[in-house]
């Protein structure tokens, strides 16, 4: 009875990459959590974990031993080493270091903090734009993108026909010096 309870034995909260996953979901699922890795990365990740450690892929994250977890949690940060194509890579040829590197959770929002600095900073286009709060690459924005509810075209009240019905609104008094100006043309 206590061999079912140790086997049955899960973590519910597994930190990786500085960041606490679900341990109930498979591996693939559970490293979506982290910021800057894709579903497609997490499987790649997820088979070469299977390939180093054993564990299949699609294991619990909270069943795999705790010593295997660094293991995860480096092919996570350095893709390169374990044989991940540098397609994959989230910053290839980065900038400061010319190095490939796989930024994850305030790498990557630091990361791309500086970059938009950067940008505003020469004053490019893609810079520029960002510092407006438009669109930046390409997207047409006549309709999309427009922000507070604006409508465009034609508003209902136009569309029926008479302009909104403005004649019946008027005042008898009113319709009745209309009527006074025009005989005395």
């Amino acid at each position: 009875m206590a061999e079912q309870e140790q086997k049955e034995e899960i973590r519910y909260i597994v930190r990786i990459a500085g960041k606490d996953l679900d341990g109930n979901k498979p591996i693939i699922q559970a490293l979506r959590g982290i910021r800057g890795v894709s579903h497609r990365y997490a499987g790649v990740v997820a088979s070469k974990f299977e390939k180093e450690s054993g564990t299949k892929a699609d294991a619990r994250l909270g069943k795999v031993p705790e010593d295997q977890d660094k293991i995860l949690e480096d092919i996570v940060l350095n893709p390169g080493k374990h044989g991940i194509p540098e397609w994959m890579i989230n910053q290839r040829n980065e900038r400061e270091s010319g190095k490939d590197q796989h930024w994850v959770m305030g790498d990557l929002e630091f990361g791309l903090r500086q970059n938009i600095k950067r940008l505003n900073e020469i004053k490019s286009y893609r810079g520029l734009r960002h510092s407006w709060g438009l669109t930046v690459r390409g997207q047409r924005t006549r309709s999309s993108f427009r922000g507070k509810g604006r409508v465009v075209g034609v508003h209902k009240r136009d569309a029926k026909g008479g302009g909104g019905g403005k004649a019946k609104e008027q005042s008898a008094s009113q319709q009745a010096t209309k009527q006074a100006g025009k005989t005395k043309k």
